[in-house]
C-alpha cells in the first residue's frame, strides 16, 4: 500500500474538523472562525463561509446532502443548506465540541463542554441534556438509534434518540485517558472473528481457516465478489431488534494513547491497541474494513478494522486534528495544526501467488484468500497482520508478514482439497522484492540476489546475479530439486536448481524481461520484455521461433506443447505452432492457460476465462494435420467444431482421428461407416477412391461420389447410390447411353419407388417400361384399373402365361368374366376357362366346351350338380351326377337334405327324396354289379321309407294343424296303412302316439270302436304330449260305451281270396289267408281291386307285354276303350259293356287252398297272358336289375290309374283332382306338361 499526494493546500488557521459531501464532491474544512469549501477533485477553493465569531471546533454533513452544520467557540451552532447558504442558528451555554447528524432521520446532535443537545428539522426547540464532564465527540450508529459520547473524563456514554443514556462505558484509565475520537464502523456486515478476540493471538490469527461461501456461484459465471459473500452471511444473521451486539462496533481512541473496540452493549472486543501517541482522530472508510488515526505523532496511521496497523499516509510537520475518507472511494484527506490540507489517494498493491489451478491472494490486507480456478471453491485464511508476499506451489503456501513468514500444507493429496495447515514459522524479518515457495525451500528476492532457505529459516545457498531480478517463477521438478526460471533486468534468463549452486544461462537478450514461461516439454521458451514484445526460442537451438508485438504477459498451455497466449492492449492472443494469432478481446493479464481455461488477472480479480480452441484447431485442419488438431480439440472445442474435425479427417481418410471425433459427437451413423472402411482395409481392400467415395456418400456430396465410383470402376455402387436417394433423373444422366440392362434396373428401382410413396399409376408405367408387367399387374389388380389390365393383357404375347393368368386372375377377382375368358382363351388355358365358368355359373359355356372336349366333365357336371342340389333343383342335380359318374356323391348329397328334412318335420319333403334316393340306388345298380346286391336292398328300404313318410305328412298335419284336409275315411286308411307298415321299426320323425291317436279318433268316428279300444290301450302305455292328454283320457273313457265291435262296411277284402280281413292285421298289409299283399290308392289308401302275379320262367318282360298286347279273338265281343290321359297308363271300361270272365284263364289261377301259411304267387303262363286284355293289365315298368311288375284288374268298371315315373297306383278320380291341385304326380312330384293336359 502507498499514499500518492494529489493536491495540497494551506490555510492560515489550525484545522480543527473536516467533513465531505456524502456524493464527495465538496469538502468542507473548518478553519480559525471560517468554513472552507473545496473542490475534492482539484483542491480548489470554491467559497469561505464566515458566520462564526470565534474558532469553529467541528463540521458535519447530513447524510442526505441537503445540509451541513457547523460549531464553534462562540457556543452557536449554524446550520448551513447544500448552497452554502446559512438557514439557522441557535446556541449552548459553552463552545460547541462536536457535532453529528443522525444518518437516518437526519437529527442533529451537538455537544459543548457542558450539555448536548438534539435537534430536527421538525422542532421547534432544541432539547438539551445535562452532563458531568465536557463531550469531546460524538457518534451516530448506523440504523439512527443510539448516539455515543466521548467524555473527557474517560466514559463513553450510550443515549437513546431521546437523549436518555442507555449504556455507560467506564474505563480503565478514567480521567487520565480523556476520550477524544469515537465511531462507529459504517458496516453493519459483522464477521466471526470477534467472537475469537479472548483466544490466543497468534494461534487464532494463523490456524483459523474459513471456507468462502459460494452460494452466488454458478457453474459457468464469475465468482462472485467478497462483499457479496458479506452480504449472504448478513443474511444468514439478521439485526436483533434490541442492543445487536454483532453489528455495531465502536472505536474509541483516547489520550491514554489506547485504541479499543466496543459492541453496543458496552462489552470490550479484544484487547487494548496500544498506539504510542495522543490520537486526535478516528475514522473509518465507507465499507468499514480500514480506519485511519492520526495525532500526535504527525502523521495518519492506517489499521485494519480490528485495530492492526498497516503503514503510513502521508507524514505531516505537525499535529493532525482531523482525518477523513471521501466517501466510496480510496482517496483521505489530513487537516493539521499548522493549516496544512492533504489530499492523498491510497494504491493498494496486489499481492498474489499462482500455482496451475490454485490462486492465492490478499484481502482486507491481512487475510489470505486461496481460490480453486476450476471447482471455483475459496478458502480465507485470517490473520492480524499485513500480508506482504504470497507464494503458492503445488501443496505448500507461503505467506510473508512483517516479522515473519508462514508456511502452509494442504491437509490430503486430492487435487480438490482447499483445506490449509501450519506446517512451519519462520519467525524473522525479511527484506525481499520477491518470494518463492518450493516443496521445501523459500527463495527471497532480494534485488540481484537470491536466497534459498529451508523451511526452519536457515540459508542454504545464494546466488547473485549480474542484473536486477524482474521475473522469477516454479517450473516444477522433484521435490528439494525444483527448477526456477529467472528474467534479469540485463535480458539474461536464466535455469536455477535449488540443490545447485551454479546457475545455468539459458539465453541472452537485448532488452529486459518483464515475464516469463516454459513449455511443457522444456523445449521452448516464452519471453515478455520491456517493450510489449512476446518473443519464442527454442530452448536447445536458442533460436528466435518467431515474435509477436503487444504482449504484456505469456503463458503456454500446460495440456499442449504447441499452444500459447499472451495478453496486450485488451486482446487476448492464442498462438497455435507458427500459425497466425488468433485474437478475442480480453481485459487484464494472462497468469496461466490449461487446456480450454486460460487464467486472467484483471485490476484485483482472478477469473477463469473459457476459451474454445476453434481458432488454432482450424488453423491446422487447413495444412491437413488432424492429429495436432485432435489434440487441440481436446483442450476444448465446440460440438460443431468436432463434427468439422470428424468430417475433414474423414476425407483426409484419417480414420483413427474420424473415430475419436465421431465417438466425441456420438455420430453412430459414420462410426458405422468407419468400422465398415476398416473391416474392408483388413480383408485387403486399398482403394481409397472407393473409400472416399463412400464418405462423399454419407456426407451427402452424391455426385461426387458418383465420380470416385466412376474413377474406381464401380459405376454400380453409384446407381445403387443414386436409386436409392430416388435420385433417378441423376443415375439417368450418370448412365447416359449405358447398358440397356443398367437402365431397365434402374427403372425397376424408381417403379418400386414410386409405389412404396402411393404413386401407383406412375410405377405401373415404369414397371412396364422395365418389362416387369406382373408388377404392373399386381399394382393394377390391386387397385381395380380394369382398363389398365385389359390393355396388358391385350398387348402381351400368349407365350407370356405367367403375366396372362395374372391378368386373368385379377379380371376374375373384380367382376369381369367376359375378359378373363378372353385372356384364358389367348393363353389357352381350358382348365383354368372351365373353371371361370363354374365359378360364374355360366353352364351353357361350360356345357358347350365339354362337348368339344370331354375330358373335363367332371370338372363341369360335378359343381353343376352341387349348384343345382344347393337350389333345390335336384331332379336336374341328379341328372347332373349322372353325367358326371358320381352316383355315390349323389346319394350323399340326397341323404343328407333327406335327414333335414325329416329333423325339420317336411315329412312330404323327405318322402320325395327317398324316393329319390331309391332310384338312385338302382342307377348305382346299373352300372356297378358289385354293389348291386347292396343298392337293390337301400331300393327297397327307400321306397318303403318314401310311402311310410308321403302317409305320415297326412297325419303330421292332421294332428299339428287346426284343419284337416283329409275325409275321416281317408284318415282312417291313413292311419292303419301307417300302424300295419311299422310293425319292425319306427323311422326317425314319425309318432306313434300322432298315428294312435289318429286312427282312434277315426275308427270312433267311423263306428270301428273295437280297433277304436285297441289304439286308447295303446296309448296308454306311451308318453302322451300334454295337448292330447285330456282328448285321449276322455276318449278312453267314452269308448267304452261303444260295442265291441267294428263296423262291417269298413272292413277291407282281399280281391284274391274274396276273403275279410279284419281291420287290426298281425301280419301287416297282406292277407291273413292268401298273404297276397294289398295294393293301396296313393291318395286315399283303399285296397284297390289289383292282383299280382307273376311269369312263368322263360318268359320275357317284352315277351309278357307282347303276349298281352295281341288281339285275342275274345276281345272281340267287347269294345275296348283306351285312353291315355295326362301321360298316366289308364285302364277304362265302359258302364254298358258286358264282362263276363267265366272263360278266363286268369280266374282259375287265383285259387287258392284255404290255410296255408307261405304267400303263393300268381304265375301266368302265355296261354294266359294271351288271354288277357292289354286294358285289365297294369304293368310297373321298373329300370334294370329291378323285374317288372304286372298287376290285373279284378273290376275293370272302376278306373286305376299309374303314375309312369313312381308307378304308384291311384283311383283316376284322385289323381286327376291330385295333378289339377300340384301340377304333378303328389309322390314323385314329376311335373305334367300343361299342353297335354
Amino acid at each position: 500500500m502507498r499514499a500518492a499526494l494529489t493536491w495540497r493546500d494551506k490555510a492560515e488557521q489550525c484545522i480543527y474538523d473536516l467533513a465531505f459531501k456524502p456524493d464527495g464532491t465538496q469538502l468542507i474544512i473548518a478553519a480559525g472562525n471560517k468554513l472552507l469549501v473545496y473542490d475534492t477533485s482539484d483542491g480548489t477553493l470554491i467559497q469561505p463561509l464566515k458566520g462564526h465569531k470565534d474558532t469553529v471546533y467541528c463540521v458535519a454533513y447530513a447524510k442526505d446532502g441537503k445540509r451541513f452544520a457547523s460549531g464553534s467557540a462562540d457556543k452557536s451552532v449554524i446550520i448551513w443548506t447544500s448552497k452554502l447558504e446559512g438557514i439557522l442558528k441557535y446556541t449552548h451555554n459553552d463552545s460547541i465540541q462536536c457535532v453529528s447528524y443522525n444518518p437516518l432521520t437526519h437529527q442533529l446532535a451537538s455537544c459543548s463542554s457542558s450539555d448536548f443537545g438534539l435537534w430536527s428539522p421538525e422542532q421547534k426547540s432544541v432539547s438539551k441534556h445535562k452532563t458531568n464532564s465536557k463531550i469531546t465527540c460524538c457518534s451516530w450508529t448506523n440504523d439512527g438509534q443510539y448516539l455515543a459520547l466521548g467524555m473527557f473524563n474517560g466514559i463513553v456514554s450510550i443515549r437513546n434518540k431521546n437523549g436518555e443514556e442507555k449504556v455507560k462505558i467506564e474505563r480503565t484509565g478514567g480521567a487520565a485517558s480523556p476520550i477524544w475520537s469515537i465511531c462507529w464502523n459504517p458496516s453493519s456486515r459483522w464477521e466471526n472473528f470477534w467472537n475469537r478476540a479472548n483466544e490466543d493471538e497468534e494461534e487464532s490469527v494463523h490456524s483459523y481457516l474459513e471456507e468462502l461461501p459460494v452460494l452466488n456461484s454458478r457453474p459457468g459465471s464469475s465468482q462472485c465478489s467478497d462483499t457479496e459473500e458479506e452480504e449472504h452471511e448478513e443474511e444468514e444473521s439478521p439485526r436483533d431488534s434490541n442492543l445487536d451486539e454483532h453489528n455495531d462496533i465502536l472505536a474509541v481512541a483516547d489520550w491514554g494513547q489506547k485504541l479499543s473496540f466496543y459492541q453496543l452493549s458496552g462489552k470490550q472486543i479484544g484487547k487494548d491497541r496500544i498506539l504510542n501517541f495522543d490520537p486526535c482522530c478516528v475514522s473509518y472508510f465507507t465499507k468499514g474494513e480500514y480506519i485511519l488515526l492520526g495525532g500526535s505523532d504527525k502523521q495518519v496511521s492506517l489499521f485494519t478494522k480490528d485495530g492492526v496497523r498497516l503503514g503510513t499516509i502521508g507524514e505531516q510537520s505537525s499535529w493532525v486534528w482531523t482525518c477523513k475518507v471521501k466517501p466510496d472511494s480510496n482517496y483521505v484527506v489530513i487537516g493539521c495544526q499548522d493549516g496544512t490540507i492533504s489530499f492523498y489517494q491510497l494504491i493498494f498493491s496486489t499481492v498474489h501467488g499462482l500455482y496451475k489451478d490454485r490462486y492465492a491472494y490478499r484481502d482486507n490486507m491481512t487475510d489470505v484468500i486461496v481460490q480453486h480456478l476450476i471447482t471455483e471453491q475459496k478458502v480465507r485464511i485470517k490473520g492480524r497482520e499485513l500480508v506482504k508476499k504470497i507464494a503458492i506451489y503445488k501443496n505448500r503456501l507461503a505467506i510473508q508478514m512483517p516479522e515473519k513468514i508462514l508456511i502452509y500444507e494442504l491437509y490430503s493429496d486430492d487435487s480438490s482439497d482447499m483445506y490449509y495447515r501450519v506446517k512451519e514459522k519462520i519467525v524473522k524479518k525479511f527484506e525481499c522484492n520477491l518470494l518463492v515457495v518450493c516443496s521445501a525451500h523459500i527463495i527471497l528476492c532480494q534485488e540481484k540476489r537470491l536466497q534459498c532457505l529451508s523451511f526452519s529459516g536457515i540459508k542454504e545457498r545464494e546466488w547473485l546475479m549480474e542484473s536486477l531480478i524482474r521475473y522469477i517463477k516454479v517450473i516444477g521438478g522433484p521435490p528439494g530439486r525444483e527448477g526456477l526460471l529467472v528474467g534479469l533486468k540485463n535480458g539474461q534468463i536464466l535455469k536455477i536448481f535449488v540443490d545447485n549452486v551454479f546457475a545455468i544461462v539459458l539465453l541472452k537478450q537485448a532488452t529486459a524481461v518483464r515475464c516469463l514461461d516454459m513449455s511443457a516439454s522444456r523445449n521452448k521458451l516464452a519471453v515478455v520484455d520491456e517493450n510489449d514484445t512476446c518473443l519464442v526460442y527454442d530452448i536447445h537451438t536458442k533460436e528466435l521461433l518467431f515474435q509477436e508485438p503487444n504482449a504484456n504477459s505469456v503463458a503456454w498451455n500446460a495440456q499442449c506443447e504447441d499452444m500459447l497466449c499472451f495478453s496486450g492492449g485488451g486482446y487476448l492472443n492464442i498462438k497455435a505452432s507458427n500459425f497466425p494469432v488468433h485474437q478475442q478481446k480480453l481485459q487484464g493479464f494472462v497468469v496461466g492457460y490449461n487446456g480450454s481455461k486460460i487464467f486472467c488477472l484483471h485490476v484485483f480479480s482472478m477469473s477463469a476465462v473459457e476459451v474454445p480452441q476453434s481458432a488454432p484447431m482450424y488453423q491446422y485442419l487447413e495444412r491437413k494435420m488432424f492429429r495436432e488438431a485432435y489434440q487441440i480439440a481436446c483442450l476444448g472445442v465446440t460440438d460443431a467444431d468436432w463434427r468439422e474435425l470428424a468430417m475433414e479427417a474423414l476425407e483426409g481418410l484419417e480414420f483413427e482421428t474420424a473415430k475419436k471425433a465421431f465417438t466425441r459427437v456420438r455420430d453412430l451413423r459414420y462410426l458405422e461407416l468407419i468400422s465398415s472402411i476398416e473391416e474392408r482395409k483388413k480383408h485387403g481392400e486399398s482403394n481409397n477412391d472407393l473409400f472416399l467415395a463412400d464418405v462423399y456418400a454419407y456426407q451427402g456430396k452424391f455426385h461426387e461420389a458418383a465420380k470416385l465410383y466412376k474413377k474406381s470402376g464401380h459405376e454400380n455402387l453409384a446407381l445403387d447410390m443414386y436409386s436409392d436417394l430416388r435420385m433417378f433423373d441423376y443415375a439417368k444422366d450418370f448412365l447416359g447411353s449405358g447398358d440397356p440392362k443398367d437402365t431397365k434396373m434402374l427403372i425397376k428401382k424408381q417403379a418400386d419407388w414410386a409405389k412404396n410413396i402411393n404413386e401407383p399409376k406412375a410405377a405401373v408405367e415404369m414397371y412396364l417400361s422395365a418389362g416387369e408387367h406382373m408388377k404392373a399387374i399386381e399394382i393394377s389388380g390391386d387397385h381395380g384399373w380394369v382398363d389398365m389390365l385389359i390393355e396388358i393383357a391385350r398387348k402381351l404375347d400368349k407365350a407370356e402365361r405367367e403375366p396372362l393368368s395374372k391378368c386373368a386372375f385379377y379380371f376374375k377377382k373384380l367382376d369381369n368374366p367376359g375378359y378373363a375368358a378372353e385372356t384364358y382363351m389367348k393363353v389357352g388355358d381350358l382348365k383354368a376357362l372351365i373353371d371361370l365358368h363354374v365359378e360364374t355359373h355360366r353352364w351353357e359355356e361350360a356345357f358347350a366346351l365339354t362337348e368339344k372336349h370331354p375330358e373335363f366333365k367332371d370338372d363341369v357336371y360335378v359343381p353343376y350338380a352341387q349348384w343345382l342340389a344347393e337350389n333345390d333343383r335336384f331332379e336336374e342335380a341328379q341328372k347332373a351326377f349322372h353325367k358326371a359318374g358320381r352316383q355315390g356323391e349323389a346319394v350323399r348329397v340326397l341323404e343328407q337334405l333327406t335327414h333335414n328334412a325329416v329333423v325339420e318335420s317336411r315329412f312330404s319333403d323327405a318322402a320325395y327324396y327317398y324316393w329319390m334316393l331309391s332310384m338312385q340306388c338302382v342307377d348305382i345298380a346299373q352300372e356297378n354289379e358289385q354293389q348291386k346286391t347292396e343298392m337293390l336292398q337301400k331300393f327297397h328300404h327307400f321306397q318303403h321309407l318314401a310311402e311310410v313318410y308321403h302317409v305320415y305328412h297326412s297325419i303330421q298335419r292332421y294332428t299339428e294343424e287346426p284343419f284337416s284336409f283329409h275325409l275321416p275315411e281317408t284318415l282312417f286308411n291313413i292311419s292303419r296303412f301307417l300302424l300295419h307298415s311299422l310293425t319292425k321299426e319306427t323311422p326317425l320323425g314319425i309318432s306313434k302316439v300322432n298315428t294312435l291317436f289318429a286312427l282312434a279318433k277315426q275308427s270312433k268316428a267311423l263306428g270301428a270302436y273295437k280297433l277304436a279300444r285297441h289304439a286308447y290301450d295303446k296309448l296308454q302305455g306311451l308318453q302322451i304330449p300334454a295337448r292330447f292328454q285330456k282328448s285321449i283320457e276322455l276318449g278312453s273313457l267314452t269308448i267304452r260305451s261303444k260295442p265291441f265291435h267294428d263296423s262291417e262296411e269298413l272292413v277291407p277284402l282281399c280281391y284274391r281270396c274274396s276273403t275279410n280281413n279284419p281291420l287290426l292285421n298281425n301280419l301287416g298289409n297282406v292277407c291273413i289267408n292268401c298273404r297276397q299283399p294289398f295294393v293301396f290308392s296313393a291318395s286315399s289308401y283303399e285296397v284297390l281291386h289289383l292282383v299280382e302275379f307273376y311269369l312263368e320262367d322263360g318268359i320275357t318282360d317284352e315277351e309278357a307285354v307282347a303276349l298281352i298286347d295281341l288281339e285275342a279273338p275274345r276281345l272281340s265281343k267287347r269294345e275296348s276303350k283306351w285312353q291315355e290321359m295326362m301321360n298316366a297308363q289308364s285302364l277304362r271300361l265302359d258302364d254298358n259293356t258286358d264282362a263276363t270272365e267265366d272263360d278266363d284263364p286268369f280266374t282259375a289261377k287265383l285259387s287258392f287252398e284255404q290255410g296255408g301259411s307261405e304267400f303263393v304267387p300268381v304265375v301266368v303262363n302265355r296261354a294266359v297272358l294271351q288271354s288277357m286284355s292289354r286294358r285289365d293289365v297294369l304293368v310297373k315298368r321298373w329300370p334294370k336289375p329291378l323285374r317288372w311288375q304286372y298287376y290285373r284288374s279284378l273290376l275293370p268298371d272302376a278306373s286305376i290309374t299309374m303314375c309312369p315315373s313312381c308307378f304308384q297306383m291311384f283311383h283316376s278320380e284322385d289323381y286327376e283332382l291330385l295333378v289339377l291341385q300340384h301340377n304333378c304326380c303328389p309322390f314323385c312330384r314329376r311335373r305334367i306338361d300343361e299342353s297335354s293336359q
